[in-house]
């Protein structure tokens, strides 16, 4: 076995697609562990060595809002996927963007799918795919999974970004005093030698995520720590203001993404 890929998308984005153009019959549908969530698995062979994938629910975000997200969240963090590819509609860009930023503060070593280039380019919508890649710090491969076109150039970034991994974590700047706090907190969590990323488990501490609360209160060190303890209520009182202030600040990134790289008809590049 030559790694584990897991497949993440927007739903209608052509994720199944790509997983069937991928895979062909040499798959099969069970579900996940204590939930009625399906689960596809299937194998493909690229350049003699064999790799199996995962693809997981159709999901817009890594929330913890439904039995979709929770599964594509937990098995990224858990299950140790040598890569992600993450499929997006390439009419739909800036949708598809907001789970793009999340996979990438994840630490998640990702290529990007982008997939339904053929409609874009009926629709007249030019991508820019290196100033994709390169905002993204990740490879970009157009595609057109109902006709398997580029499957075997996705193939080849897969075992390229295995083999030297194209992209580290994306870092958002929150403004102050947030960022401040967030540095406080993510020393709290790298002392606690926790198996997640630090930067990715102190946003979601803010944002009010229960699963990232859950792996806090089992960490024994960090609930016997009065200063973590101080940060974390601290910035616990004003919650409400502070999701709103990271979902604003994501998708600013995402609309600034979209602009340096998407040119819709009629619309003038700024």
């Amino acid at each position: 076995m030559s790694g584990t890929i897991a497949l993440v998308g927007n739903p209608n984005s052509g994720k199944t697609t790509v997983f069937n153009a991928l895979t062909g019959s040499n798959q099969h549908v069970g579900n996940w562990p204590g939930v009625t969530v399906e689960r596809k698995e299937g194998q493909v062979r690229y350049e003699g060595k064999l790799y199996t994938i995962v693809d997981l629910p159709g999901t817009y975000s890594l929330g913890a809002f439904s039995e979709d997200e929770v599964v594509a969240r937990e098995f990224i963090l858990t299950g140790n996927p040598d890569v992600v590819i993450n499929v997006i509609d390439a009419t739909n860009i800036e949708r598809n963007l907001y789970l793009t930023t999340q996979l990438l503060e994840m630490g998640a070593n990702v290529v990007v799918a982008l997939n339904m280039v053929d409609e874009a380019e009926a629709q007249k919508i030019a991508v820019d795919e290196k100033a994709l890649a390169r905002r993204l710090g990740a490879q970009v491969i157009p595609t057109v999974a109902n006709r398997r076109k580029g499957m075997d150039h996705l193939m080849r970034a897969v075992a390229e970004t295995i083999d030297a991994p194209q992209n580290g974590v994306v870092r958002l700047s929150y403004g102050q005093p947030i960022d401040a706090k967030l540095a406080e907190l993510e020393g709290f969590l790298l002392a606690g030698d926790l198996a997640y990323p630090p930067g990715w488990l102190a946003v979601k501490l803010l944002e009010g995520d229960e699963y990232a609360r859950k792996i806090v209160r089992e960490n024994g060190s960090l609930q016997a720590s009065k200063e973590f303890d101080r940060v974390f209520r601290e910035l616990a009182a004003h919650e409400d203001d502070l999701q709103l202030e990271i979902v604003d600040r994501r998708y600013k990134l995402v609309s600034e993404i979209t602009r340096d790289a998407v040119q819709r008809p009629g619309v003038a590049i700024q």
